[in-house]
């Protein structure tokens, strides 16, 4: 299983990788492996402020669909076009061109609770 060490993590299965002051967020290879072919990615949050922990949009598998989280407050800058007509590349490549959003951080000090690799791969092993 594929945990970068340079991202951070969520409990909810997102990763976070911080720059300056902008962090980009997509889910980790453990959840798009847990929700299996992801065939719709939605986010209605783009130019929205949003707390930490609240829910910015929703990723639908063949199964089951699943509420993203947000990792730290902030605006909603971006989000990735690919995914409209690729979502497959969340499973594929979800550190990479399966990212979701970017967002313009609020409050810096929330990266602080964050989770690194180590006590990520910690949670997902139980």
């Amino acid at each position: 299983m594929n945990i970068p060490s340079n991202l951070k993590y969520t409990k909810d299965h997102e990763w976070v990788k911080v720059e300056d002051n902008v962090a980009t967020v997509g889910i980790t290879d453990f959840a798009q492996g847990e929700l299996g072919d992801i065939v719709y990615v939605d986010v209605d949050t783009l130019d929205d402020t949003v707390e930490e922990g609240e829910v910015f949009g929703s990723v639908e598998a063949v199964k089951t669909v699943s509420d993203l989280f947000m990792p730290l407050t902030g605006e909603v800058t971006e989000f990735n076009e690919e995914l409209e007509d690729e979502p497959e590349l969340v499973n594929t490549d979800p550190y990479g061109k399966g990212w979701m959003i970017k967002i313009a951080i609020s409050d810096s000090s929330q990266i602080d609770g964050l989770l690194d690799a180590e006590a990520y791969q910690n949670l997902i092993k139980g």
